[in-house]
């Protein structure tokens, strides 16, 4: 059964089926279609109205030369998807401008949010696996995979995804809900952290929480998962009761953490995230 999280952006079911990847075609034979055109953490979009459109068409002029090589990432509606990367300190050319993608925030619709997290997750893997990792000669594109195989040795190896715990900790009518130096005021989240080797999902949760706020958390429940393109993580969310422990804040990790009751609580992450979903359907005992 899908989880009602799957519709997230950045989750591929949220763009209802009518995006295909590229890996299951073969790349059309001229560079011409939706551009998504990324610059570090930002998509650019055309300055006319409507706002918050794609370059289209062939590559626009105002780019060539300045872009690196482009990658078809697949369809959608129909229409080819070319993501390609732009220099982070070049201008963005007159009559375009650009939408931040991360921090996450309200802006983007969330059809161009997703197409725009898959073409810089793309883009990431591209630049981060040109050469092979077991002998380090360069690597050519298995055709119809997003994988790489080295030119040399052989060796395959495909795009690496990172799982990611996010757990909300419950107990009664309040949560526990944590606070990073570098977020915007008053902001507090989730306890998150990466998955050890070795580790189940469950046991990261537990571990997570112990070492950033000292608690001990009991009945963890799976509630949903984002994929999540800054850079490649796939977020992993949870819900887990209190069982125990006062709150110590790892304060190389974080700047604050405590409970919040569940009729006060604090500014909180973008609805567009995994974080705010957990919360808003689970933050209720018995829910």
């Amino acid at each position: 059964m899908t989880t009602m999280a799957a519709h997230l952006p950045f989750n591929r079911e949220s763009l209802k089926g009518e995006f295909v990847p590229a890996k299951q075609g073969g790349q059309p034979d001229q560079q011409s279609g939706h551009w998504l055109i990324v610059q570090g953490n930002a998509l650019v979009v055309t300055a006319e109205a409507p706002r918050w459109c794609l370059p289209s068409g062939p590559l626009p002029p105002a780019f060539a030369g300045t872009i690196e090589p482009p990658l078809w990432i697949g369809t959608y509606r129909g229409v080819p998807c070319w993501a390609a990367a732009y220099p982070r300190d070049a201008e963005v050319p007159p009559g375009y401008g650009k939408e931040v993608l991360f921090p996450v925030r309200d802006g983007l619709p969330e059809d161009l949010l997703s197409l725009a997290g898959m073409a810089r997750q793309a883009l990431y893997w591209e630049s981060t696996s040109r050469c092979c990792p077991r002998c380090g000669d360069p690597t050519n594109r298995i055709p119809g995979e997003w994988g790489k195989r080295c030119v040399r040795c052989a060796y395959e190896h495909y795009p690496h995804l990172h799982p990611c715990v996010i757990v909300l900790v419950r107990d009664g009518g309040r949560v526990l809900l944590t606070r990073k130096r570098e977020w915007v005021a008053g902001r507090y989240s989730l306890v998150a952290g990466f998955v050890d080797n070795g580790e189940s999902l469950e046991g990261a949760v537990r571990r997570e929480v112990k070492e950033e706020v000292g608690v001990e958390v009991d009945g963890v429940q799976y509630r949903g998962s984002q994929n999540w393109p800054f850079p490649s993580q796939l977020m992993v969310g949870f819900t887990a009761e209190y069982a125990g422990g006062e709150v110590r804040v790892d304060t190389e990790e974080l700047e604050d953490a405590r409970w919040f009751p569940l009729d006060a609580l604090p500014n909180l992450p973008s609805h567009l995230s995994i974080a705010r979903f957990v919360i808003e359907h689970f933050a209720r005992p018995g829910s």
